[in-house]
């Protein structure tokens, strides 16, 4: 079952008696479990009917006792399991026969952000309840989240702006919610939320410096690309933090590059790699500014300073050195 298809049961009333939530985006996790919650047990009577337990700290008879404790003065109680993935074998063990015949007046939730489905645990749990993997979203992906969040709160968002938040923040999922709550406290009366709301409320953030970083950088602007990259250090930004976020801009450059190169039309290029209209001028005026032997030299750059930042090197340095390499190539081929 995909998440989609879980919340969308969820959203009909039928709830696991057994369920594993888990993957490498815990944001999502979190919120199903959210969800779920509310729809499994009455939240005045929460403290009878719910027992939290954490996978690194628990035997599996202290859960399994709770998973079969009778509801009190309810039909439903429900047990969580975080950080299910450090359950250890001997817990999994005492867990198997309760999962092949789980109690009806019970819901056994577990959430950890990996599992092994070799395993015969999770093969007999697959059987009898249900196992949603919540993966890391993709890039072009974060857009249409942004924009069904904002929706939740009821302020819908500008697609222009909505593209903005996501290449500002990444797929920082806890971070986005957090910026489109305070981009709808913003927004006020006004019916949505622009992209000129998003620019003013990112205007003096550490993302917003890095996302003009990457700009001036993509338009070879050495003194702006400085101030920028000062501005960054100032603020207090990490070199492994700045480096992935002029990885992901540069590899937009170089995907934009290769097909300028096979005289693709700019709308199309738009088209093939869901680049917004209101950026994509600006976007394909960068990528002709480097060859993609240029972009492939700077993707080693790239890799090399993340490694050496990581072992000891002066992030200043490196960036700075990152930075001038950048604005003094040139290209040798034709726009």
């Amino acid at each position: 079952m995909t998440p989609l298809e879980f919340e969308t049961s969820l959203k009909k009333g039928h709830l696991p008696t057994v369920c594993y939530l888990y993957g490498e985006e815990p944001f999502l996790v979190e919120r199903a479990v959210r969800m779920l919650l509310e729809r499994a047990i009455d939240h005045s009577l929460k403290d009878f009917n719910l027992n939290v337990f954490f996978g690194n700290e628990s035997k599996g008879v202290d859960i399994l006792d709770a998973a079969q404790t009778l509801p009190m003065f309810a039909d439903r109680r429900a047990v969580l399991v975080k950080r299910a993935e450090l359950l250890k074998a001997d817990a999994l063990e005492v867990l198997l026969p309760y999962i092949k015949n789980p109690a009806a007046g019970t819901c056994l939730i577990l959430t950890g952000s990996k599992i092994d489905q070799r395993k015969k645990f999770f093969l007999e749990l697959k059987k009898h309840g249900e196992l949603i993997e919540y993966k890391r979203l993709y890039d072009n992906k974060l857009a249409g989240f942004i924009q069904g969040e904002a929706s939740v709160h009821g302020k819908p968002i500008d697609s222009a702006a909505a593209e903005l938040l996501s290449h500002l923040i990444g797929n920082n999922l806890q971070e986005l919610s957090s910026q489109i709550e305070k981009l709808v406290v913003y927004a006020g009366t006004k019916p949505r939320i622009t992209i000129d709301d998003v620019r003013t409320m990112s205007s003096s953030s550490k993302a917003f410096s890095a996302f003009e970083l990457a700009k001036y950088l993509g338009l070879r602007d050495l003194p702006n690309s400085i101030k920028s990259l000062d501005a960054l250090f100032l603020n207090g930004e990490e070199a492994p933090m700045l480096i992935g976020a002029l990885t992901r801009h540069f590899r937009q450059l170089w995907r934009v590059r290769e097909l300028m190169d096979k005289k693709m039309p700019q709308a199309d290029i738009g088209k093939e790699l869901n680049i917004h209209s209101f950026f994509l001028g600006e976007t394909v005026q960068q990528a002709r500014n480097f060859s993609r032997s240029e972009l492939r030299n700077i993707f080693n750059e790239f890799y090399r300073c993340d490694i050496e930042s990581k072992s000891g090197g002066q992030p200043y340095t490196l960036l700075h050195g990152l930075t001038m390499t950048i604005c003094g190539m040139r290209s040798h081929s034709p726009a």
